[in-house]
């Protein structure tokens, strides 16, 4: 279900409106863009860093709080527009570090910079200060990267819904009545309204995976200590992970060359001893599934979904993965919920991690969970599992050891699959729904697999479901064959791209959000009916006000849209006006379908009188 000409309508429609540009007059479009595209600019000195980060920042100032209000940014950093100077003046001397030179980045509100706090989204820890640092924000900065500022996280990062105490309630941009998953859901929801190039998150059970899922990105879990996790305010030791998040494997790549590899400040970076750090970009392969060996796990994945369902999402996308040249075959872990079940580690860190972090960071506000419970400085949300979690009296005990035996033996379990099948990957979708209305609870996630054996997981945008929300699929490899799965993902992506802009934050006019977009009608309005109707992308509101004349008020049924693509015929979706109404004017909200719908010229206005029905194709005017 791609958008076929909606990115183009609404650049088009920028046009229409008046010159395209920054609040620096580039003219260059930063939404979408990949990395190469921004290299590409600097090199042709079309754009400068300084003005990509302008141009970044205006996006969030028309989109992060008012706007689409997807609320996804904690704190900006203060040195951003300075240390973009800094780096176009090595350009300029000939200095150009790598791909990742001036490339405006974000990072969520967890990993440590000196300059900034470290708040992990709490209230309680608004004033905290590290003294240096995390491995991978200095690799960034070593790369030349420019950090824009901080996204929020579910509090503490304790949760999958992105709701804290200092950032509240993200938002998503397909559809802001949704929660756009978590931990990391500041960090996709920022990426997929282009507020940066790439942004950076953490993963302790599927804190990457879900926001890159639900967001239509690429997240990768890498294998346990393949990146380092020094610096990043702890949930797990045991589980925690942390990368980048993207709009193309390409992007990816690059954002993983720049951050993974060895850290003596991080024991678990060890396993990477004897081995070569792998090389992503170099790895990247249009033919890599040609001939790979793709398990579906059906427990996840049943054989027959319903139409526009998760599950035919991702049975969509695997017959198109065979296409490709892959074998596709449905396996079983034998026992796999009782294999699954108490492998959790985050009931036995928390506590004690955070404690253990606090203690190094001077001046610290709180020292200890217990002490953020007492203030009453956390979210409503975490109450329960905070007060849970802070009643462990140690953490090493009998318990635990029965937990890490259960986790060799699922570990096992998996690896033996993999090696009875000869497979490359298992298969199945990061969240078995789609993502959860904000309040309600979110369900069907497969986090864990990956998790509790600390094996590499890979979140591909697989397309969407019949709502028009997107769909994640989820590849699981062995051991640091994490450069194997992001060539499987590359050659998937180049054969079949599943990604779509949100349509809620659209390419900036003269700055700030485009003005609603004209819909037209064909045949013109005429012959009895007169319609004028607009769009806002970023409220998702439709205007109307349609007229019918020469017709008696009693002679009229009704007036409606109707979809028009549906593979049975044309359906109606959506009553704007009742029997006898003959002059019509006000304003809807769409739903993310209806909102694609009606910019993919997918709907019709149809009047149904007496005589008969009067319809017409509708489309948004892309010229003046």
């Amino acid at each position: 279900m791609l958008l076929r000409p909606a990115l183009v309508a609404l650049l088009a429609m920028a046009s229409a409106c008046g010159p395209q540009r920054s609040a620096t007059d580039t003219g260059f479009e930063v939404a979408e863009a990949t990395i190469f595209e921004l290299q590409d600019a600097m090199a042709a000195r079309q754009v400068t860093s300084v003005q990509l980060v302008d141009s970044y920042l205006t996006r969030i100032a028309a989109y992060d709080r008012a706007g689409s209000a997807l609320n996804t940014i904690i704190r900006l950093n203060p040195l951003a527009l300075e240390q973009a100077a800094a780096l176009d003046a090595e350009r300029a001397a000939g200095t150009v570090r790598g791909p990742m030179h001036g490339i405006p980045v974000l990072m969520k509100d967890n990993y440590d910079m000196d300059w900034m706090p470290t708040t992990g989204s709490s209230l309680a820890l608004a004033g905290l200060r590290p003294v240096d640092n995390a491995f991978q924000v200095k690799r960034l900065l070593d790369a030349g990267a420019v950090i824009l500022g901080k996204t929020n996280l579910h509090e503490l990062a304790a949760g999958i819904t992105t709701i804290s105490s200092l950032g509240g309630q993200t938002r998503n941009p397909y559809d802001p009545a949704r929660n756009p998953g978590g931990s990391s859901g500041g960090t996709g929801a920022a990426v997929a309204a282009s507020f940066a190039a790439v942004a950076w998150g953490s993963d302790t059970c599927g804190s990457i995976r879900i926001p890159a899922s639900v967001h239509n990105l690429f997240g990768l879990r890498p294998t346990k200590g393949l990146s380092s996790i020094d610096g990043i305010l702890p949930l797990s030791h045991s589980q925690d992970t942390g990368g980048p998040l993207a709009r193309t494997v390409t992007d990816l790549a690059i954002a993983l060359d720049a951050t993974v590899g060895r850290d003596p400040a991080d024991p678990a970076t060890a396993i990477l001893e004897g081995h070569d750090t792998p090389n992503f970009q170099a790895a990247l392969d249009p033919t890599a599934l040609d001939e790979a060996r793709i398990g579906v796990l059906e427990t996840w994945v049943p054989e027959e979904g319903s139409a526009g369902s998760v599950t035919q999402v991702i049975r969509d996308a695997l017959a198109e993965m065979e296409a490709l040249g892959a074998t596709v075959l449905d396996v079983e872990i034998p026992e796999m919920d009782d294999l699954l079940s108490n492998t959790g580690l985050i009931d036995f860190d928390f506590k004690f991690d955070l404690m253990n972090y606090l203690a190094g960071v001077p001046d610290a506000p709180v020292a200890s969970l217990e002490e953020i419970l007492e203030a009453g400085l956390h979210h409503e949300a975490l109450d329960g599992s905070f007060r849970r979690r802070n009643e462990r009296a140690a953490r090493d005990t009998p318990e635990l050891d029965e937990t890490l035996e259960r986790r060799r033996v699922l570990t096992a379990a998996v690896v033996d699959l993999l090696t009875r099948h000869d497979l490359d990957a298992l298969a199945y979708p990061t969240m078995r729904q789609e993502t959860a209305l904000i309040g309600a609870a979110p369900t069907g996630a497969t986090c864990f697999l990956s998790a509790h054996t600390g094996l590499p997981a890979l979140t591909i945008p697989a397309g969407f479901t019949e709502r028009g929300l997107p769909v994640g699929l989820e590849l699981l490899g062995r051991s640091l064959d994490d450069a194997r799965l992001v060539a499987f993902a590359f050659a998937y992506e180049a054969a079949r791209p599943k990604r779509r802009a949100p349509l809620r934050t659209p390419p900036l006019v003269n700055g700030a959000a485009p003005p609603p977009v004209q819909i037209t009608t064909d045949p013109p309005s005429g012959n009895g009916v007169d319609a004028v109707m607009g769009v806002d992308l970023p409220t998702g509101t439709l205007s109307y006000r349609i007229t019918i004349s020469g017709t008696d008020p009693t002679d009229v049924y009704g007036t409606v849209l109707r979809r028009t693509s549906g593979e049975d015929g044309p359906v109606v979706v959506l009553r704007i006006g009742g029997p006898e109404e003959a002059d019509m004017n006000g304003t809807m909200a769409l739903s993310p379908r209806l909102l694609h719908d009606i910019m993919n010229g997918d709907l019709e206005l149809l009047v149904h009188t007496s005589r008969g029905s009067d319809h017409r194709s509708l489309a948004p005017r892309t010229r003046p």
